[in-house]
Parts: C-alpha cells; structure tokens; sequence
C-alpha cells in the first residue's frame, strides 16, 4: 500500500476551522491601516539571496544557518524570504517610490526560516508588517506605535506591554559596541558559544542571551544609554512624551537593541506573558541606514512585523475570535422540503448579506439533522418540514441559550425577524461565543 505524503517539518496547513480567526486578523489589519494612510504592497517569496546577506548581515544565523538557499537554472543563488523590509525595501528603490515621501506601506504573507521548530516557532511562518519612508522625527514612530495599540484593541487583545529603547546613531553605536567587546572579552569563562562567536562580529546580540547562567553578566554590562549624544536623547526624551499624550503605555529596557547595523534611535517590542517562551508578537524600529546599505540614498525609515501565528493564539486565548459557524442551521424534514429549504436560503442571502446560513444536505432523521446543527455551532436552526412548507410557516429554534423556547411564524415576516434578531446578536458580540448547550 503507498503511503501517504506528510506536509514538510515545521511547515503547517491553516486548517477551515483555524481560518475565521486568521480572516479577522487579516480583514482588522487592513481596515486599520487604510484609516492611517497606509497601501499594501505584494512582494516576491524569492529574492536574490545577496539581498538579505546585505540587509541582515552574511554573519548573522538567520543568512548562515536559517534561509532557504538555492541556485537556479541560470546559477543565480535564490532564498526564500526570511523576512519583509528588504524585499520592500528593493521593490521601492527599483520602482522609483522611495522619494515619494513620506511613504507609508504595509504588506502580509508567508516567511521561510531552518529553525528547530517548537511551538510559536515554525519554519513556514506568516507576518505582517509596515514601513515608513522618509520621516526622521519621533513623531512617526509615535504614530506607529499608537497603530499598533490600536490594531489589539480592535482584536480584543489585552496584556501585551511595550518596551523600548534607543539604539542612537551608527557613531554612537559603534562606541557602545567597543565598550560591550571590552566588557565581554574580560569575562570569557563566563559566556556561552552564542555569546564567544558574537563577541567579534556584533556583541550587542550578547544583550539577547536568553541563558539564564549569563543573566548576571549582562546586567553588570555597560548601558547604552551613557553613549548617547544630546540630539539622540532628544528623540527619545520627545518620543516618550508624545507616548504618555497618547496614552500608549511604555517600559524602557536599556537591553532591548536589535543585532544590525542599520538599525539606530528607537527599537521596541510587544511582549505577552501568554505564549510562553514566544513572548514577543511584535518588533521593529527605526532603520535609517537600510536604504543606503541597498544601494539608494541615505533615507531616514522606521518599521515592524509581527507575527500572525502568535496573534491569532492570543485571538484564542481572549476569545475573540470571530467564528465563521453558521448563524442559521437549516433542517429540512420530508421528501418535499429540499427544493423550498434551497430557495428559501438564498432569498434570505440576497437580502441579508452578513447572514451566513448552512443547509443539511446529506438527508438523515431529524434527531441525526439536529445532531449536525449542534456540530455547526450555529446559534439558531430553522426547521422546515412538510406541514411549514404547506402552510408556508418555518420554526426558528435557538441552540445555545438555555430556556429559550421554539417559535413558529409565517415565512413572509421570517426576513425582518432575522434582521432584528442579527442586528442584536452584532450588538453583543461574535454569536460563537457562547459554551455549546
């Protein structure tokens, strides 16, 4: 016998009961982002790799270890993307759209990295991101920030903080990288392979370390924040005031840096204590040297990604989620009623549009039909015999509120009843919600 094919390790299908959450996320994200002038923009999966080994850094583990390489028919070596920005970043310099500024983007799709997968952590991953060209103040990444804000208070997610530092300039960088090696290089028996391979190459990913054996070595490190200049701690100072003006509740983590070199002045990220060791949903920051190191002018830019496996986990666990159930569970009794239940549902999907309604199809009695209504998790099931279809009536029975009684109308009101009955049920909240009876 042959067997079956399995999915690739660390690649996952989206399963139809996985997607309602995966289309609110996704239909939330637009509709937020339209209303801050932003415009998607759709890149390739697969770039040159010399794109991502100048973005990311041919040192890093992602370029090394992690990206999807190979060489096509003509010897270009390809990757699947790892991540967005430099794939944005490409596609406005070769599109002449960079100096249109400021220019505001976002973008969603599917990313490839070779990691050990672990849950939160697959190796087909899914992010959305934004990014913004051409603004220098901490106006915009202010902005940004209060977008996000906003994007988990339309999903109904709460818990998640924000933390945030400041990177400063490359110059300012690059004193603090010096004052790190010589740290670090002081205490060799005290680091980790991670910590010795990345004290030459960046030893602020030193600062990343999640060993808890190298926790007491790197709060004793130097703070980045005594390498400062005035004019870079006058952007964070300006940033956090229009934070607190906000509302946007903020923590400064002076650890908190990214690994590359065009990153500089604000970085962040929003952590939850709800996924474990996948604590952290959203990142991103300022990175005003990305556009020069891709071959463009020097071009002031600021972005995230956030991960959309990780925020549909956080859907679940605050139960807000929309369902795709049925709000309305046909069941059709008799040899007779196939034809009227067929027309009678989409005369009711024409003239109510966000009424989503399923037809038993498959026969069965009426206690297997109800079974199936159950399974559905439709809130109401309407039943249609022989004896409503000649009296030209139907029975509305609700399914998931205890004591709620069955009724019977003529079908000719039918249709203004479920437009109150859906206007309420809008009003309340998503109708899956509730525990199955």
């Amino acid at each position: 016998m042959t067997s079956t094919i399995q999915s690739i390790r660390g690649m996952h299908d989206i399963l139809p009961s996985d997607l309602p959450a995966w289309q609110r996320l996704e239909q939330t994200v637009a509709d937020i982002f339209t209303r801050y002038a932003y415009s998607e923009i759709r890149i390739p999966v697969v770039e040159k790799t010399e794109l991502f080994a100048r973005a990311i850094g041919d040192a890093t583990d992602v370029v090394e270890k992690e990206m999807y390489t190979f060489e096509d028919r003509n010897g270009d070596q390809l990757s699947l993307r790892p991540e967005g920005t430099a794939g944005v970043v490409r596609a406005v310099l070769q599109n002449g759209l960079l100096y249109a500024t400021p220019l505001r983007l976002w973008y969603a799709g599917p990313m490839f990295r070779r990691e050990r997968p672990q849950k939160g952590r697959t190796r087909q991953f899914h992010q959305i991101g934004a990014e913004v060209f051409g603004a220098h103040g901490p106006d915009v990444d202010a902005e940004l920030l209060a977008l996000c804000k906003r994007l988990w208070d339309a999903l109904g997610i709460g818990g998640l903080r924000l933390e945030i530092n400041s990177l400063g300039t490359a110059e300012e960088r690059a004193a603090y990288r010096e004052a790190l090696k010589t740290y670090f290089a002081a205490h060799p028996d005290a680091l980790d392979a991670d910590s010795q391979r990345r004290l030459e190459r960046n030893p602020l990913r030193i600062l990343d370390s999640k060993n808890p054996d190298m926790r007491e070595l790197i709060a004793g490190a130097p703070a980045l924040d005594s390498y400062l200049g005035e004019a870079s701690r006058d952007h964070f100072d300006t940033l956090r005031r229009y934070l607190d003006d906000l509302g946007v509740a903020h923590r400064v983590n002076p650890r908190l840096v990214r690994g590359l070199d065009y990153y500089s002045h604000t970085v962040f990220e929003w952590i939850t204590d709800e996924l474990g060791a996948q604590g952290t949903v959203c990142a991103g920051g300022r990175y005003d040297g990305l556009v020069e190191i891709q071959g463009g002018k020097p071009w002031p830019g600021i972005g995230f990604a956030m991960g959309q496996e990780r925020l549909v986990e956080l859907m679940r666990l605050n139960r807000k989620e929309s369902g795709a159930a049925p709000h309305l569970y046909f069941v059709l009794v008799g040899d007779s009623t196939t034809s009227a239940g067929l027309a009678l549902a989409e005369r009711l999907r024409s003239a109510l549009p966000g009424l989503r309604i399923q037809l038993n199809l498959a026969g069965g009695s009426f206690k297997a039909q109800f079974r199936r209504a159950d399974r559905s998790e439709a809130p109401l099931a309407l039943i249609l015999g022989e004896e409503e279809v000649n009296n030209q009536t139907v029975s509305i029975k609700p399914l998931r509120e205890a004591g709620s009684q069955q009724e019977r109308m003529p079908v000719e009101d039918l249709e203004n009843w479920l437009r109150k009955w859906l206007s309420d049920t809008t009003a309340r909240g998503p109708v899956s919600d509730p525990p199955m009876h």
